[in-house]
């Protein structure tokens, strides 16, 4: 007997076959996509420039499905500046495809946990890199609440340290291909600091009040591009709007709502506040980083609380996403 095969009308008219071939065909498209999605990573900044990428959006918690506070500044088409290093940073490094060898600079806002945990997860990878110069680092002094980046440096990656194997970062050792470079910035008074330059950046930094803990705001200076991160403070000591003026995009760190109180408004700024500054320091846009599950569902009420001051464009930071300026 002749083998006999279904015709395109039994075809059409049979419906799990109709979804066996859906079924087939979306796992290849999905698969495609996914595949295009690794090759080409998950976000593009442009070639060239100043761009401003997110690695990391979320606060501390741990169901708020995002990366800890860290940002990305690309120049050109390169990795140049990396500004904290919460937990999951270095992999979002990695899936930018920013290279350790290209940073000129990274800097820390303060040195709690959240912001900069991952260190040692960026020096381990750097074991591997072709870099050979110095990374500079720069940070906060310490004090009785929190040590100071040259302490905390020897906490982890010293002889005695948690991971001894990457003390030859801070000393000459063989098997590390460079060492860093420390710079301790002073976390009180008021007095602005203006001690690093590189071939693409201009650093400065300030004080900034975070509860009992040492914390700095940094400015960054590309050519005539600007980029102020605010970071965590409460604006106790209103210096943040003439640091700031002028600049191209203000990070501040959006972790509560007008309606905290205590210890909370001791620590944070207030969207109310936020859009104080910004319209003070006559911003071109703000990006709120470090958004807490306390933030989370209510942007729109966030929104209007910075537009009654401020009228430029407000970004509620995701991971990955990048920013021309």
């Amino acid at each position: 007997m002749p083998l006999s095969y279904p015709v395109l009308s039994d075809v059409l008219t049979s419906r799990p076959l109709l979804f066996g071939l859906f079924l087939v065909l979306f796992c290849g498209l999905y698969s495609t996509a996914l595949q295009a999605r690794d090759r080409d990573g998950p976000a593009y900044c442009g070639d060239s420039g100043v761009w401003l990428q997110i690695l990391g959006s979320g606060g501390p918690e741990l169901l708020d499905e995002r990366t800890s506070p860290s940002y990305l500044i690309w120049v050109d088409g390169k990795a140049r500046m990396l500004v904290n290093l919460g937990p999951a940073a270095s992999y979002n490094f990695n899936r930018s495809r920013g290279r350790i060898e290209d940073l000129e600079a990274v800097a820390f806002n303060n040195l709690q946990a959240q912001h900069a945990a991952d260190l040692p997860g960026l020096l381990a990878g750097g074991l591997e890199s072709e870099r050979r110069e110095r990374l500079p680092l720069l940070g906060p002094d310490g004090n009785d609440t929190l040590p100071g980046l040259s302490d905390m440096l020897e906490r982890l990656i010293g002889e005695d340290g948690a991971f001894p194997q990457l003390e030859g970062f801070l000393r000459p050792a063989s098997g590390t291909p460079f060492r860093l470079s420390l710079r301790e910035v002073p976390a009180t008074g008021s007095r602005r600091w203006a001690q690093f330059g590189s071939e693409h950046l201009m650093l400065s930094a300030i004080p900034v009040h975070h509860g009992d803990v040492p914390a700095l705001a940094w400015r960054v200076e590309i050519d005539d591009v600007s980029i102020t991160f605010a970071g965590s403070f409460n604006n106790q000591k209103n210096l943040i709007h003439e640091f700031a003026k002028d600049t191209d995009a203000l990070v501040v760190h959006h972790a509560i709502n007008d309606n905290a109180r205590g210890q909370l408004r001791d620590l944070h700024v207030t969207p109310s506040q936020i859009g104080r500054i910004a319209s003070d320091a006559n911003a071109r846009m703000v990006i709120l980083g470090h958004r807490s599950m306390r933030t989370r569902g209510v942007e729109s009420l966030t929104r209007e609380s910075i537009q009654e001051q401020f009228n430029g464009p407000i970004i509620f930071a995701t991971d990955l996403q990048c920013w021309g300026l």
